[in-house]
């Protein structure tokens, strides 16, 4: 398997890629960059820095002295490290928050893959989404990630539910100005699902909070309402179903979690960083081993 390629010694010539966060203990990250490392048979190592809010700055600014070639970000950070970038994607410029800065020849350059892994994601699911209604739970950065995933994937109509209902018009308005203005925008309050007959007309319902993964069961959600056909997609990742998915099990809906879309992302990030493709399946298989699941 994959995951069981052994990397070469690390050496004075050995590059730095990795991830900061925090907290950062939970990232499988580093299993599937140093997997793709080390099937490739590169002196590189992917590595989990914990970075909390307060050394963010520097730690952003020590990336072209110490020749790291490109660091990952993760929560709480992908909004702050703006301040610091030399230069910005259309993409992150885009979304207002970045998970990926590359050292360019000792610039910083920050782009963000979290729309275009959920989009590469969902359409592997094979998810007839073109021309249809679909269902965006959250206003955050992952929000605003799914949204554009599912307006490039030609949603006619995008609707935004959040605890804060104001959050989600802000976010709804936003993109209804850009370059998305063919896809229409609309918000609500997570308890206006409640019995609300929008859940009839969904094709998909995807989670972009924190919401079901412990505790209670997700909120306000009637997982019968939906058609039989909806697909429910969790951006979280777990060994176990989160809560929010286990509702669609259920209901006996099909759905996904984040997995898949962490391996799009690592791609993306392994290509930008590096400047070649990480091999084929090799970064899906170690992170499934590493979650002790088969797919």
């Amino acid at each position: 398997m994959a995951s069981s390629v052994r990397p070469g010694p690390i050496s004075a010539t050995t590059r730095l890629t990795g991830i900061f966060g925090d907290p950062i203990g939970h990232s499988l990250s580093p299993a599937m960059h140093n997997a793709a490392y080390a099937a490739l048979g590169m002196d590189r190592r992917y590595v989990a820095f914990h970075v909390t809010r307060a050394e963010l700055l520097p730690a952003l600014r020590g990336i072209a002295p110490l020749k790291i070639a490109g660091v990952n970000l993760t929560l709480p950070h992908k909004a702050r490290a703006l301040a610091v970038m030399d230069e910005l994607t259309a993409e992150g410029e885009l979304l207002g928050a970045i998970n990926c800065v590359i050292n360019r020849d000792g610039k910083l350059v920050g782009d963000n893959t979290d729309a275009r892994g959920l989009e590469r994601d969902l359409h592997a699911h094979g998810i007839g989404i073109a021309a249809r209604t679909v269902l965006v739970v959250g206003a955050g950065g992952a929000g605003a990630a799914a949204v554009v995933a599912l307006s490039r994937l030609k949603a006619a109509r995008v609707v935004i539910a959040n605890r804060t209902a104001r959050r989600a018009s802000a976010l709804a308005r936003r993109f209804a100005q850009g370059a998305l203005r063919r896809t229409r925008f609309e918000a609500v309050g997570l308890r206006e699902l409640v019995n609300s007959s929008l859940l009839a007309e969904l094709v998909c319902v995807v989670n972009a909070t924190s919401l079901g993964l412990t505790g209670a069961d997700f909120p306000h959600l009637e997982y019968d309402a939906t058609p039989p056909n909806c697909f429910f997609y969790d951006t979280l990742y777990a060994r176990r179903p989160t809560r929010f998915l286990a509702g669609a099990i259920r209901a006996r809906r099909k759905c996904a979690d984040g997995a898949g879309m962490l391996v799009e992302q690592g791609e993306l990030a392994f290509n930008l960083f590096n400047g070649v493709r990480a091999p084929h399946g090799v970064m899906r298989r170690a992170l499934l081993d590493t979650l002790g699941r088969t797919r």
